[in-house]
């Protein structure tokens, strides 16, 4: 069964980090890395539960 309050909590740090990257970066670029990569992190362990 999935980890959904692992995944939540991976979402959740992700987009805290963008958002704290953003006024030091000034890059929305690196902001979407940031969310993407939780994202994909998220997504992974989603799939590997179903396995």
């Amino acid at each position: 069964m999935p980890d959904y309050q692992k995944m939540y909590h991976i979402l959740c740090d992700a987009a805290a980090r963008a958002l704290d990257a953003l006024p030091e970066t000034v890059s929305e670029e690196a902001a979407r890395f940031i969310l993407q990569q939780g994202l994909l992190e998220a997504e992974e362990l989603y799939i590997r539960a179903e396995e």
